[in-house]
């Protein structure tokens, strides 16, 4: 392993001598990391997003290196936990020249401004798609389908979009798809998986919205919530022309053993021949702008600058950690015992992060690389570190309980880090959804160490029976007053999760 990791020493030793040192901070590493987690938030705000990606000249907008001229011909539509802002902000920057516009946002929103011309939907209670929602897609629709060829439809596309955009392929119901797409879910499946079902079971998601608009041009900025930015698997990819085939479909359900207990409608569906790309679709496709303009990197980047102002020296991961939450936490719980060992770690925790990495979603390069920088920060003495990860795990369901893969996933790392030194001088993981919500709760995520098992003992709490019942979020309400929940409230935002894991300095052996 020392072999390996050596081959990357040279460019990383130079670039990080270059870096100052961060200065040292009093305040407690809960604290800070709690600071962070803002600081990644903040960077993906809606309007800060749209505003660096918008900029208007006099009659036109530059928007991803194209000019739009605008003669009163723009009209607006979005989805999504952060369109509302998103919106607001875009139409400060159009002015008169946006005509109409419809939104369709989560329940519980603030309006807009009194004489705005966008009309706000509100739908998709607990993130689930629901009659509000089917009206506000169809109303959506109706927009785009009276479009011509001098209109501009500006499409607002943020995390959450697909539940707030249901219009499902006749004869498949809102609730069949609903319940398909739960059981999936259930059972594990990815949110790409689930997005590809999705797409296939409805009418504006898989390019269905940019065919409506057809021959306006569309416009689309969006906000990402799925590893690597995928457009056309952002919502399901509403304005990104694509055609799931029936057999893609059918392999998904058989992974998961539904194959054989789907509802008629569907079964339906997956009996129609695969469709051919016609000249009208072409031509539609060749009138769509998408552009991602902010995304899960983007929050780890402005996280990492927080966190050296804080005294900590950052490192990223990756921003596409996915998987089973119990192999994620296991990561996570090896990155740490490596990082924290005093003498030279034992080539077993190597070998395994290396072979546990495809699992979740990190490359060998990725692991390698951070293995290198916290081996270094060991034997050199450089101080605390806080490392950074995104994405989104999931939770294969055993129980009833409350919780969402944030809190389950700080569950278990605590467990991961027992026998490890307690804080401050030990080990600390925060995970947190960046919507401010993780499941169906009030909390974005929570914050966990080596003292999470003694706490809990202490209290007569028994972890292993609130994980399987899937009941993190009661677990952490009850320990200590809940004092270890991430409770932001909805951040009007959404780029997945951010994990994050603060390791302080480690004691050099004198020999």
């Amino acid at each position: 392993m020392a072999r390996l990791l050596s081959l990357f020493r040279p460019c990383l030793v130079l670039s990080l001598a270059c870096k100052k040192k961060p200065t040292l901070c009093k305040m407690s590493i809960d604290s800070r990391a709690r600071g962070v987690f803002a600081a990644a938030v903040e960077a993906v705000q809606p309007d800060t997003v749209i505003r660096k990606s918008v900029e208007r000249k006099a009659d036109a907008v530059v928007i991803d290196g194209h000019n739009f001229t605008l003669k009163h011909n723009l009209h607006l539509v979005g989805f999504g936990k952060a369109v509302l802002g998103m919106a607001a902000e875009a139409e400060r920057i159009v002015g008169d020249h946006l005509m109409t516009g419809i939104i369709s946002v989560p329940c519980g929103h603030l309006l807009l401004k009194e004489n705005s011309r966008i009309k706000v939907m509100e739908g998709a209670k607990h993130n689930l798609p629901d009659a509000d929602a089917q009206k506000a897609a169809a109303e959506i629709k109706q927009l785009a389908s009276e479009l011509t060829e001098k209109d501009l439809l500006l499409v607002l596309i943020s995390g959450g979009g697909s539940a707030l955009l249901p219009a499902p392929i006749p004869p498949v119901s809102l609730q069949e798809k609903l319940d398909v797409t739960r059981r999936l879910a259930a059972a594990g499946a990815t949110i790409q998986e689930l997005n590809t079902v999705r797409r296939a079971l409805s009418f504006l998601k898989g390019g269905g919205l940019a065919r409506c608009a057809h021959p306006a041009q569309v416009i689309a900025l969006i906000l990402s919530d799925v590893i690597g930015d995928p457009v056309d698997l952002i919502a399901s990819g509403p304005t990104v022309m694509s055609e799931v085939q029936p057999e893609e479909l059918l392999s998904i359900f058989r992974r998961y053993n539904l194959s054989n207990s789907l509802p008629a409608s569907v079964v339906d569906i997956l009996g129609r021949p695969a469709s051919q790309e016609t000249k009208e679709e072409s031509s539609a496709s060749r009138h769509v702008l998408n552009t991602v303009i902010g995304s899960n990197s983007l929050a780890l980047k402005c996280a990492g600058l927080r966190a050296r102002e804080l005294g900590f020296r950052p490192v990223v991961l990756a921003p596409g950690v996915c998987g089973d939450v119990r192999s994620v936490s296991r990561l996570y719980g090896l990155l740490a015992r490596f990082a924290c060992s005093q003498d030279e770690p034992p080539p077993e925790i190597a070998a395994e992060l290396l072979k546990l990495g495809p699992e979740v979603g990190v490359e060998s390069w990725d692991l390698c690389r951070t293995m290198q920088v916290l081996e270094e920060g060991r034997t050199e003495g450089w101080g605390a570190t806080c490392l950074l990860a995104g994405g989104e795990p999931t939770v294969e369901l055993t129980g009833t309980g409350r919780g969402g893969r944030n809190q389950e996933l700080a569950l278990r790392v605590g467990l991961e880090l027992r026998g490890l030194e307690h804080p401050p001088c030990g080990p600390v993981f925060l995970s947190g959804g960046t919507d401010g919500q993780d499941g169906p709760t009030e909390a974005a995520g929570a914050i966990t160490d080596a003292g999470l098992l003694e706490e809990a003992q202490a209290q007569g709490m028994d972890i292993e029976n609130y994980l399987t019942n899937n009941d993190s979020y009661t677990f952490f309400t009850r320990l200590s007053a809940g004092q270890r929940l991430l409770v932001p409230g909805l951040t009007c935002t959404n780029v997945m999760d951010v994990h994050m894991l603060f390791i302080p300095p480690i004691p050099t052996k004198i020999t």
